[in-house]
């Protein structure tokens, strides 16, 4: 085969890479990995993590390398997240880079599992290999794209994410409930990336009732739809949901769920689960204990104005995702049934991140101060 040149910049090539990770390595981290050749002038192989218990991006890498016919004794690997030092699925990759005859690997960001989290870097030290930390930028780019990741190490809770479409006038629909379309395509099309992104898709049987949707991934290609996710506290959801429609898990998360209810609802393919509070509704601190007992790194929320303000008020949402429509609605329904509050100090505040117009939308990404990577 032809030798390929090494790109400009390799660590950038795989986080580049690491994105094709995004709907497919769950709940493993998103890594990219490309190896050149000791002048840095060839690429030699690349990869990313594929899904769990299979290949990490270093694997990829080095199979890459392996059906091109080169050798990669004396060669660098630039990798977006600290190589594995446990066995878990796979092997360690810290073996398999020892193996491959590396001379030096450069790493992006530390692995905040606990079990690797700096053993990884030490084990490649101690068998030779030169490891190197990437730059500041780059180590922040490999957190963002495993935000969820990092929250669930570091915090034992997964990201939240709260997705908003709305109104100039903070209206998500009018008043006779009519929503759609508030946002533009284009907005529609960008909300359903982000919903790849996520390991888990919220909502809340208010929502089930009013909208009736599938909450699935559409549009964009993935090779795992998301866990959906309903707090049905009465487990009101109808058997005839379009839930049922989409071929996506669902789970049905109920406070006292009725035996023969809950009985109709398995039969249609959910599963369900009673997570009851001490106010008769969902216990939240329950649920994201389970959820992050069943590897979630993202939690994506697409509800209605209660279900948002009682995570709101809770203070698990650490970022908000709002479409911003270029129109007034005048009266209708909010996009949270906050307070009433009596003084600003009260008000939930949040830091601006990202501020893009998308079609006719404006794009808002906001995070709670004090979360992971703000």
């Amino acid at each position: 085969m032809p030798a390929r040149p090494a790109p400009p910049d390799p660590m950038q090539h795989a986080l580049s890479l690491a994105e094709g990770a995004v709907g497919l390595s769950e709940p493993n981290p998103r890594v990219g990995c490309v190896i050149v050749s000791a002048d840095g002038a060839r690429l030699l192989g690349q990869g990313h993590t594929q899904a769990a218990g299979s290949a990490h991006a270093e694997v990829m890498a080095l199979r890459d390398a392996q059906a091109r016919g080169e050798s990669t004794q004396g060669a660098t690997a630039h990798v977006t997240l600290e190589p594995c030092s446990h066995h878990g699925r796979t092997p360690p990759c810290c073996d398999a880079l020892v193996a491959a005859g590396l001379a030096r690997v450069v790493v992006a960001v530390g692995d905040p599992n606990p079990v690797v989290n700096g053993a990884g870097i030490a084990r490649l030290r101690a068998a030779g290999i030169l490891v190197e930390m990437g730059s500041p930028l780059q180590a922040a780019a490999s957190r963002e794209l495993n935000i969820g990741f990092f929250s669930r190490m570091q915090r034992q809770r997964p990201w939240v994410r709260m997705k908003i479409a709305a109104s100039l006038d903070g209206r998500t629909a009018l008043d006779n409930g009519a929503s759609q379309w508030i946002t533009g395509e284009a907005a529609r099309h960008d909300g359903h990336a982000w919903r790849r992104r996520a390991s888990v898709l919220l909502t809340g049987s208010g929502t089930v009732l009013a909208d009736n949707p599938r909450l699935d991934v559409r549009g964009h290609a993935i090779a795992h739809q998301p866990l959906r996710v309903v707090l049905d506290s009465a487990l009101a959801t109808p058997p005839g949901a379009r839930l049922f429609e989409a071929s996506a898990p669902l789970l049905l998360v109920a406070a006292d769920p009725d035996d023969g209810r809950a009985q109709t609802l398995r039969a249609r393919g959910a599963e369900v689960l009673s997570l009851p509070g001490a106010d008769g509704r969902v216990d939240l601190p329950a649920l994201f204990a389970e959820l992050v007992r069943r590897g979630t790194n993202e939690v994506h929320v697409e509800a209605g104005a209660r279900l948002n303000a009682a995570l709101l008020e809770g203070g698990w949402v650490d970022e908000l995702l709002v479409y911003l429509a270029p129109l007034l609605l005048g009266a209708g329904r909010g996009l949270a049934a906050l307070g009433p509050y009596q003084t600003l100090d009260q008000a939930r505040h949040f830091a601006w991140h990202r501020v893009d117009r998308v079609g006719e939308d404006l794009r808002l990404l906001l995070r709670r101060p004090g979360s992971a990577a703000t």
